[in-house]
């Protein structure tokens, strides 16, 4: 699988590509999104358009960079199946409860399966695509790039996996909103936001204390018990750098494609080999 996309629903997104296209293609295309060959780049509804840079190949009498024009239009769930599915989601806590608070979940594909529905692609008749280059196959390499893009906006917003499917992300929460476990969820996510209250200060206002008639001095300074004599060493940790792996392989501060965790393990490995020397 590639590592074009980090997140789950991303990946699952190239994943369902990959099971519809070409390998060699979609690898050629990789190459076109990372070397910023997408000069334009839009989704709109179930619509997505882009403007990707071509060769010039004097071979074939391309002395000029082409600009060729993309789309991929993917075919919208009917109204009666939104209808179907989202009385579906509804009708499960586990599901609407992460929706309703802008989280895909991890099974949500299940929900459409049990309704012989599909979100993602599984077949070639959920979109159709389109170059303006000379190249006949599709998808061409154009095309290939244009998917890991689509990919990386879904890492930005999961929610567009529904809108490319004819549902807004505003319409999916208005309609879970309806139903009676919507309601409760909403009811409670709404009482749970407090209205701020103005503060005469920002801080803690510092409180006076009247001294004690009768102080101890040597309890003042050295306390009322005595520290014990010897102290047992704490237990080694059995899992070295925990603040490292804390952050995961992909954190935040971190845009490269390969694991943090890995990368980090390599320049430990690099710096205590040089120590001994």
């Amino acid at each position: 699988m590639s590592q074009f996309s980090r997140s789950w629903w991303g990946q699952k997104f190239i994943t369902a590509i990959e099971n519809l296209t070409d390998s060699g293609r979609l690898s050629r295309g990789r190459s076109y999104a990372r070397g910023r060959k997408v000069k334009g780049f839009d989704i709109n509804g179930n619509l997505v358009t882009a403007q990707v840079r071509g060769s010039i190949n004097p071979y074939f009498g391309v002395h000029k960079e082409p600009l060729y024009h993309i789309t991929i239009e993917f075919q919208p769930l009917s109204a009666a199946k939104w209808s179907a599915a989202v009385a579906e989601m509804a009708s499960k806590a586990s599901v609407i409860s992460r929706l309703l608070l802008n989280e895909i979940p991890d099974d949500i594909e299940k929900t459409f399966q049990s309704l012989n529905l599909n979100l993602l692609p599984s077949s070639q008749k959920d979109f159709q695509t389109s170059c303006s280059c000379p190249d006949w196959s599709n998808p061409c390499k154009h095309i290939a790039g244009v998917y890991y893009l689509v990919a990386a906006e879904l890492d930005q917003d999961p929610f567009l996996l529904f809108e490319l499917r004819g549902l807004s992300r505003e319409n999916l929460i208005k309609e879970l909103s309806k139903s009676p476990l919507g309601q409760a969820l909403s009811a409670e996510l709404q009482s749970a936001q407090s209205t701020p209250q103005p503060v005469a200060a920002y801080y803690a206002l510092p409180e006076t204390l009247p001294a004690k008639s009768e102080t101890n001095l040597r309890e003042f300074w050295q306390g009322k018990k005595q520290l014990p004599q010897t102290m047992e060493a704490l237990p080694e940790n059995s899992v070295s750098a925990i603040q490292i792996k804390k952050q995961g392989d992909f954190p935040a501060f971190w845009h490269r494609d390969n694991s943090f965790i890995e990368a980090m393990e390599t320049l430990y490995e690099q710096v205590k080999s040089k120590g001994q020397l």
